[in-house]
């Protein structure tokens, strides 16, 4: 079994995202691998397989399983091991899960959020972001519940020819073991503050969509930080990952440049890996709280832009930022 420090479990859990790579506040930005299986949403059945896993511990450690491989199935199996009484996973929510990933070839354990340096993975439940095994498996089940899933190379890794980092062939089905910890509002539910004079205001749509109108003032040469709404959940820390909604604009032209409103839904983020202003709008604040963030260029992308964007070098940036959940790196 591979020991994971903390920046590469989050590497390895981004592999099973699905979307490409879009102009987001990261550093250096990226396509993410795309993990393959065709994008259908639709509650996994229990069947003879996920029937035959034996799973045993409690919820929230690391499960002691068994079972005789290579197991096959056409479709993604799921089977219940404990029921809990939360609220039902329904397909779109963000749902907080810990899992653990067996080779369903030779059986062995080759990733698990449970192990050292693990984090917990805030799951779109939607197979056009996350490979269709995991958030069938997921969805339509209470929180509190922990299920045992066989996922065929159709559902998993098949299409991407296998997942290298995991040791998943293309031809490797998954047993997963996923306990279902929590669902996160997809916007932030903190307490209404007041803002200080100056900075751009912000209105929300029904949904939690912010519009952002700008001050006539120049930009402000240094960072700015104010809190719109204030959480009362866990504090971020420094090298935390984060989940979050937000919105990129440029200072003065308001051209949003990028969001996740309407294009994917809650993204997660390390600290460590996002550009300084972007870091220090989260770091400190509490889950709930939506914040909002005026970043000079030395604080964004520097003098040379982010081009791909439309971002010039003499861009102030304004992120407005729900902060939905943190998890330490370790």
């Amino acid at each position: 079994m591979r020991s994971i420090p903390a920046v590469a479990a989050a590497a390895i859990a981004a592999t099973l995202l699905l979307a490409g790579c879009t102009a987001t506040p990261d550093e250096g930005s990226t396509a993410t691998p795309t993990a393959g299986a065709a994008p259908v949403n639709e509650c996994a059945e229990s069947g003879s397989a996920s029937d035959s896993v034996t799973v045993t511990g409690d919820i929230g450690s690391l499960p002691t399983t068994a079972f005789q491989g290579p197991l096959s199935v056409d479709r993604t199996e799921r089977t219940i091991v404990s029921e809990g009484d939360g609220d039902e996973v329904a397909f779109g929510d963000l749902a907080t899960i810990d899992f653990t990933i067996y080779n369903g070839t030779s059986g062995e354990q080759v990733f698990s959020t449970l192990d050292e340096g693990g984090t917990q993975l805030q799951l779109t439940v939607d197979t056009t972001q996350y490979i269709a095994g995991i958030v069938n498996a997921v969805a339509c089940t209470n929180v509190g519940s922990r299920v045992v899933a066989v996922i065929p190379p159709a559902d998993g890794f098949g299409a991407a020819g296998g997942n290298e980092a995991l040791g998943i062939a293309a031809e490797d089905s998954l047993v997963m073991v996923a306990d279902i910890e929590g669902i996160v509002p997809l916007r932030a539910d903190g307490t209404e503050q007041q803002v200080p004079e100056g900075f751009p205001t912000v209105e929300l749509d029904d949904e939690g969509a912010p519009t952002v109108t700008m001050p006539t003032a120049a930009a402000p040469t240094d960072l700015q930080v104010a809190v719109l709404k204030k959480g009362d959940g866990p504090v971020v820390g420094d090298g935390d990952s984060v989940t979050v909604q937000y919105q990129g604009s440029i200072y003065g032209s308001g051209t949003v440049f990028d969001q996740s409103w309407g294009n994917g839904g809650p993204r997660t983020f390390q600290t460590t890996g996002v550009v300084t202003g972007f870091a220090a709008a989260m770091v400190g604040q509490t889950v709930g709280s939506q914040v909002i963030a005026v970043i000079p260029p030395d604080q964004g992308y520097g003098a040379e832009g982010n081009s791909a964007a439309g971002i010039a070098g003499t861009d102030t940036l304004v992120f407005v930022i729900d902060i939905l959940a943190t998890a330490s790196a370790g």
